[in-house]
């Protein structure tokens, strides 16, 4: 992994859900839970409907609440409120991530396909609070989610942001397509790699990644 490919970086956008704590705290099983509840009950479809709502509308359009957005109308607030009222109980905090992140030259910021409040919650559980200079969720994008180029564009306009000098780091390699478009260096952060050529880099353990970057 050669420094040099980030030493142009001085704009550090990173994803949330598995990204910035481990896929194995799990806390997509409450979250997908919690959602197939939601589409159970507004839409008044049974359980195995409803899951498969979930996944269809996920995979067609990049979330489940754009896929409801679309075809059924629903307001995104009571939903995002609904679904993420989640336990954290169980993440730990990660005193030596928060250190490297903390040593990225430039700016800092998290962009995720959950809501900003959400995110908050889980930065804090994880130690990572007052590391980031902004913090955005899906409705800072006008509820459009990754992986589409309008989402990120959004964002970036807001946060005023050069993908030119940026780096984004992401567990679901589908929204790096459009970073990498837009001249950013791409890590796809998960346990399998995907190669693709959207993608720049592969990494299993993001803190073992910056500590390599950061040297």
């Amino acid at each position: 992994m050669p420094r040099t490919d980030f030493a142009h970086v001085r704009a550090w956008v990173f994803d949330l859900d598995n990204t910035l704590y481990p896929p194995s705290a799990r806390l997509f099983d409450q979250i997908e839970l919690r959602m197939t509840n939601w589409v159970m009950e507004t839409l008044k479809v049974d359980r195995p409907k409803a899951d498969h709502l979930r996944r269809d509308y996920w995979s067609r359009y990049g979330t489940t609440l754009a896929g409801l957005m679309q075809e059924h109308g629903v307001d995104p607030t009571p939903y995002l409120l609904d679904v993420h009222d989640i336990s954290l109980d169980h993440l730990q905090q990660d005193l030596v991530l928060a250190t490297y992140i903390r040593a990225l030259p430039g700016r800092r910021i998290v962009y995720t396909n959950g809501s900003a409040p959400y995110a908050e919650r889980v930065l804090a559980a994880r130690g990572l609070s007052n590391l980031f200079d902004a913090v955005y969720g899906v409705e800072n994008a006008n509820f459009r989610p990754k992986p589409e180029t309008a989402a990120f564009e959004t964002i970036f306009a807001t946060d005023q942001l050069d993908p030119s000098i940026g780096a984004m780091f992401e567990d679901d390699s589908r929204n790096l397509t459009a970073p990498h478009a837009m001249g950013m260096r791409t890590v796809h952060v998960a346990p399998k790699a995907a190669p693709a050529k959207h993608i720049h880099h592969h990494t299993t353990d993001l803190t073992d990644f910056l500590a390599r970057l950061i040297g």
